[in-house]
């Protein structure tokens, strides 16, 4: 029953470790002749720590509540962990192609709202704090007229990745 115990342990520090060293094993397996694209995320490390743990905590578990031996306990434990290694290997793939959080780009910025930090005078820059994806950004901020400190401004324009042009809110 320690070896199975040490493979379900193995596993989960396995995988612990690929949080770490995520696409290794992908990495050293490309480009590999017959083997290239065939196991595409197969052999990933999150599905081969999965099949590892639960082959080994399954194995353990058989034997210790059954008298199956250990050929038994490993007929339990290949089924339960290529199931776990698919599953995994299913939900990374799923994961990997969720699209739908888009980083914010330079041109989200033009019309949002904010509020100017450092006086912008006519002929230079000063400085606005804006909401990006919901988190405040300070940016450089160039206005075609003088704008003081606490003004509400719009951003008009994307200037570069850290500066704008923005336009005073007439109330």
């Amino acid at each position: 029953m320690a070896w199975f115990l040490g493979l379900g342990i193995a596993g989960v520090v396995l995988l612990a470790l690929s949080l770490l060293l995520d696409g290794l094993l992908e990495g050293l397996l490309d480009g590999v002749g017959a083997l290239d694209g065939l196991l595409d995320g197969l052999l990933s490390l999150p599905v081969i720590a999965g099949f590892v743990s639960m082959f080994g905590f399954a194995g353990a578990i058989a034997l210790g509540t059954t008298d199956l031996g250990t050929l038994g306990a490993v007929a339990v434990g290949v089924p339960a962990g290529l199931a776990t290694g698919w599953v995994t290997y299913r939900l990374v793939r799923a994961l990997m192609a969720d699209r739908s959080g888009a980083a914010p780009r330079g041109d989200d910025l033009i019309g949002a709202p904010g509020r100017v930090v450092t006086a912008i005078p006519a002929d230079g820059y000063g400085e606005v704090l804006v909401h990006l994806g919901g988190q405040p950004v300070k940016l450089a901020a160039k206005s075609p007229v003088a704008v003081m400190r606490g003004a509400d401004v719009w951003v008009a324009e994307t200037l570069s990745r850290t500066a704008v042009s923005v336009r005073l809110v007439e109330r």
